[in-house]
C-alpha cells in the first residue's frame, strides 16, 4: 500500500519525504486556503519534494469550467492528478480529461456505486472518505472493502485511494483489505510510528550500555 501525505504544508511535506515513506500528497481547497502563497507555486513544490502523484482539485461545477481548470493545472507538473468531484458534471470532465491523458482522482466518493462509475468514466484514482462515514455513524471501512471487490470482479485499473483517515486503526483497516493508497494527515502518520514499548525498550537499552561504559 503506498502512503501519500494528505495536507499543502511544505514544512511537513519536507519533514516526512525525510523519512523515505511518502510516495505522493494529495491536497485539497481547504489545505490550500490554510498556507501562505500561490497555490500554483504551492502544488508546483508539493511535487518536486514528493516526486510522485499530487492531486490538484478543480472548483468549477460544470464540466466545462472544470475541463479548462483542469488543463491549467496539469501544466504545473507532470505529477499533477486533477481532484474531480464525484458529481454528473464531474463525470463529463473526467471523461475528456482521461482521453487527453490527464489523470483523474474522484474525490468525495460515498458509495460503491460512485466509485464504478468514476472507473468507467476513465479516472485513474477514487477517494472514499472513510472518516466521513464514520462521522455519521456509517462504517466507512466497508466501503473501501466494497469497492477493491468490484474494482477486482471486473479488473479495472482505478487504484482506490482511502481518504478521509483520521486515525491509525483505518490505516492497519486499509492495509489488511489490499487498498492501493492511504492518504493519511501528517499527525496519523507520526502516530503510526510511534509505541510505548518501542520508548521504553531504547531507554532500557541506554541505560544498560551505560553499564559497559563504566567497565
Amino acid at each position: 500500500m503506498k502512503i501519500f501525505v494528505d495536507t499543502a504544508n511544505i514544512k511537513e511535506i519536507e519533514e516526512l519525504v525525510s523519512w523515505g515513506i511518502i510516495e505522493g500528497a494529495t491536497t485539497n481547497p481547504t489545505l490550500i486556503s490554510r498556507e501562505e502563497g500561490d497555490p500554483k507555486d504551492i502544488i508546483k513544490k508539493i511535487c518536486e519534494l514528493v516526486k510522485g502523484p499530487v492531486s490538484a482539485e478543480v472548483v468549477s461545477q460544470d464540466a466545462e469550467g472544470m475541463i479548462k481548470e483542469a488543463r491549467e493545472l496539469a501544466k504545473i507538473d507532470e505529477h499533477v492528478v486533477i481532484k474531480i468531484p464525484m458529481t454528473v458534471e464531474g463525470l463529463k470532465a473526467i471523461k475528456v480529461l482521461s482521453q487527453e491523458g490527464i489523470k483523474c482522482n474522484t474525490t468525495l466518493v460515498f458509495t460503491p456505486m460512485q466509485a464504478l462509475l468514476a472507473a468507467k468514466a476513465g479516472a485513474r484514482y477514487v477517494s472514499p472518505f472513510v472518516g466521513r462515514l464514520d462521522d455519521i455513524s456509517s462504517y466507512g471501512m466497508r466501503l473501501i472493502e466494497d469497492i477493491l471487490t468490484i474494482f477486482d470482479n471486473y479488473g479495472f485499473n482505478t487504484e482506490v485511494i482511502v481518504a478521509s483517515i483520521r486515525h491509525p486503526m483505518h490505516v492497519l483497516e486499509a492495509a489488511l483489505m489490499g487498498a492501493h493508497i492511504a492518504t493519511i494527515p501528517p499527525k496519523v502518520i507520526r502516530q503510526l510510528v510511534n509505541h510505548p514499548l518501542t520508548d521504553i525498550g531504547i531507554e532500557r537499552f541506554l541505560k544498560d550500555w551505560e553499564k559497559v561504559k563504566k567497565r
